[in-house]
């Protein structure tokens, strides 16, 4: 008896690729093309925006030392937020209650409370205590001065924002803290190293990859927030173009004056960001993203390529 043949199974037939058509982006970004072009078309054309006026105050000689005010208020008050804030921190982390009780009611109040009205008690300051004095805690008093002539308005500004800032960088910095493994404490310990170094030597080097990109945030909102002291007659950059608008009354081009300055101090503090996000994330990765210009002159030599 034969055995049946036995065929060989046909080739299967080839996989046709078939590209997916995303109709959903391409109608998004059309959308938005024609927003983007509406927008600018109106702001090009519209006779209130008065560019004129913009690209006559844009360098004004007020406009410019407004916006050094603005700069040091910035640096500065940034400067005591991050001192106070990595102090604050340390305390709240402290196994002493009462540190950490203290450094929870300090953060507890400043957050709690607007800044504009942190502000306005520092600029009142002299309502609360006519005489300033330092000297022993519930002794006598060495240096006495009087409140109006030590808070003035620039410094009044300072404490305002630099308490304020000071709160809110003491949450970052704890959040920084705590991320850091807690097998880094026990194996410095280990080494017996105290307290301070392992904090300066192991945790805040690791736990600066966790602040750093809320510190830039914190610093570009500072940067904006500067705006609130113009109550307190602190010649910052807004307070330059109100005083000039009060008398020429062109009020729309010289707030787009003061908009364009804030957009380029922010700019550069996201470049600043970016930065330093990338220098303090090397160990997180094998390999760090390229930057901006390394994309671009990857791009150029593709094109070079090509042609």
């Amino acid at each position: 008896m034969s055995s049946p043949e036995v065929t060989e199974p046909g080739r299967p037939e080839e996989i046709r690729a078939v590209p997916v058509r995303h109709v959903g982006r391409w109608v998004a970004a059309a959308i938005v093309l024609v927003v983007a072009v509406a927008l600018v078309r109106s702001a090009a054309t519209a006779p209130g925006f008065q560019w004129s006026g913009v690209g006559e105050y844009l360098f004004d000689p007020r406009v410019l030392e407004g916006l050094r005010v603005t700069i040091e208020l910035t640096i500065i008050a940034m400067a005591i937020g991050i001192a106070l804030g990595i102090a604050l921190a340390i305390m709240r982390l402290s196994p002493n209650p009462l540190v950490a009780g203290g450094s929870w009611l300090y953060i507890w109040f400043f957050r709690g409370t607007p800044v504009l009205v942190q502000l306005l008690f520092w600029y009142n300051i002299a309502a609360l205590y006519p005489k300033i004095g330092l000297g022993i805690p519930f002794g006598p008093s060495f240096v006495h001065a009087d409140a109006n002539t030590v808070i003035k308005p620039f410094t009044a500004a300072i404490l305002g924002l630099g308490l304020n800032e000071g709160a809110y960088m003491a949450e970052i910095v704890r959040a920084g803290m705590i991320s850091v493994n807690e097998g880094q404490n026990d194996a410095a310990q280990s080494l017996g190293m105290s307290r301070l170094q392992t904090l300066r030597r192991i945790v805040l080097p690791q736990a600066m990859r966790v602040i750093i990109p809320p510190t830039g945030n914190e610093t570009i909102s500072m940067l904006k927030t500067t705006s609130l002291v113009s109550v307190i007659a602190v010649a910052e950059v807004l307070y330059a173009v109100q005083n000039i608008y009060s008398t020429n009354f062109r009020t729309i081009p010289l707030l787009i004056v003061a908009s364009i300055w804030y957009l380029i101090c922010t700019s550069v503090l996201y470049v600043g960001q970016y930065y330093l996000e990338r220098y303090y994330g090397r160990g997180a990765s094998r390999e760090l993203p390229p930057t901006p210009l390394q994309r671009l002159a990857a791009l150029a030599t593709r094109r070079r390529e090509w042609s």
